[in-house]
């Protein structure tokens, strides 16, 4: 069956969570049907709006927005945008007529999924976390087929329809072939000592930062180890000024960090929030963790997303709340600990579910 001539739309987004798959997946496609139609479908100023364009995409914006459980009044706002978002959503439906629309997850695919499964085109869902997105929930009941990366989500969804494929990473993290030496040597670091990775996310992890300035005294203190430390953007001036007040020499601190295959191959042990992409990324490589869930997310997901990881000894966890006492403590004892290292990182790699995009496109491909 040629996929060639056919017409995608994949619709989500919100955060880098869901971008990445969306991308993986709609890269995959590429791959194998150069000639097919790609349009993405996103929330209006959101991430998604940004970083599709740059890979090459072409994406529309809804003017959706999340349901505001804190301020109820707010809301009325909020319904007016859906209306506005699932009549926009039919117009896109009679103009780009798709042979499929795929959900990656985020309100921002609500409008799309539901328009298209009441035009009776055929949807299919990915879902990231262990603990499934009230979207997805809501959409599950006729979509034809969902795509999943944890065991047990026939507590959310109609098993028959679940299909276990894991979630897809970015390609360049897996065919990175440097040595740590060499990668470490990249990123500006002593290429022989231990490292620690520290990634707050593109705009940054507010108790994560806090956590290592309170502790920056004690880093400096262990010559044989080094920190490479992304604070994301939000917090750069502030984590940076502390950094030079402390005069701590072996840790390296940025906003961003660009070439993130580097940055993990550097790594001895990574500390990071409990996202699924996050996740995924750590057992694909093999990476040993501290994870540190967010608890600004809905349903405290990231908490059941580490707590999956910690049950099988393949990652260790600390609470947000308990970060300040006990993060740096953790982690420095953790990255001294070969034995602790060589453990979780041979736990997390049998948690890795690998070709994940391959084997969502497979099943597209399928409906199709």
């Amino acid at each position: 069956m040629s996929g060639n001539n056919k017409r995608f739309i994949i619709s989500g987004g919100g955060t880098g969570g869901h971008i990445f798959p969306a991308l993986s997946i709609a890269g995959e496609i590429k791959h194998r049907y150069p000639e097919s139609e790609i349009l993405f479908v996103g929330a209006e100023g959101r991430m998604e709006m940004e970083k599709v364009p740059a890979a090459g995409y072409t994406i529309k914006g809804l003017p959706v927005m999340g349901f505001d459980r804190k301020r109820l009044w707010r809301n009325v706002k909020v319904m007016a945008c859906l209306l506005k978002s699932m009549k926009m959503a039919r117009q896109i439906l009679d103009e780009f007529k798709p042979d499929i629309a795929i959900g990656v997850g985020g309100y921002a695919s609500g409008p799309m999924l539901k328009a298209a499964q009441k035009a009776g085109i055929p949807t299919l869902l990915q879902e990231q976390n262990s603990y499934a997105g009230v979207t997805n929930k809501m959409l599950a009941e006729k979509a034809k087929c969902i795509c999943v990366a944890y065991e047990g989500m026939e507590r959310f969804f109609p098993a028959e329809k679940i299909v276990m494929t894991g979630n897809p990473v970015r390609r360049n993290l897996l065919e990175c072939e440097a040595t740590p030496q060499q990668a470490r040597q990249a990123m500006g670091l002593d290429p022989d000592r231990r490292t620690v990775l520290i990634i707050g996310g593109s705009l940054g992890a507010r108790t994560v930062n806090e956590a290592v300035m309170g502790d920056l005294a004690k880093i400096a203190a262990c010559d044989d180890v080094q920190v490479l430390w992304q604070s994301g953007k939000f917090y750069d001036v502030q984590c940076r000024e502390a950094l030079d007040a402390s005069g701590a020499k072996n840790v390296k601190q940025t906003a961003f960090i660009s070439n993130m295959d580097m940055a993990y191959r550097a790594a001895d042990l990574v500390v990071s929030r409990a996202g699924a992409s996050s996740i995924s990324e750590l057992q694909l490589l093999a990476k040993p963790a501290i994870l540190v869930p967010s608890p600004n997310v809905a349903e405290d997901h990231q908490t059941k997303n580490a707590q999956a990881l910690v049950s099988h000894n393949a990652a260790i966890m600390v609470r947000d709340a308990d970060a300040a006492a006990q993060l740096v403590d953790t982690m420095l004892r953790t990255v001294a600990d070969a034995d602790v290292l060589r453990t979780l990182s041979d736990n997390v790699a049998t948690m890795a579910l690998r070709n994940s995009a391959e084997r969502i496109v497979d099943e597209v491909m399928k409906l199709v």
